[in-house]
């Protein structure tokens, strides 16, 4: 592989990383129906940074 794919691969796994660790972040020390409703809205912002990470 060129060092330059690999360089792009390593690029997409830290943008993929970066995207969870927000989802993450968003959730953390929420509960109940707080946690229901932010966590529909980061999954969708999840969702959405995720397929921009695959163009």
């Amino acid at each position: 592989m060129p060092a330059f794919a690999a360089d792009q691969e390593l690029d997409r796994l830290a943008a993929e990383r970066e995207a969870w660790d927000a989802y993450l972040a968003t959730l953390l020390g929420l509960e109940g129906p707080e946690y229901e409703s932010a966590e529909v809205q980061a999954w969708e912002r999840l969702q959405d940074r995720l397929a921009e990470t695959s163009r």
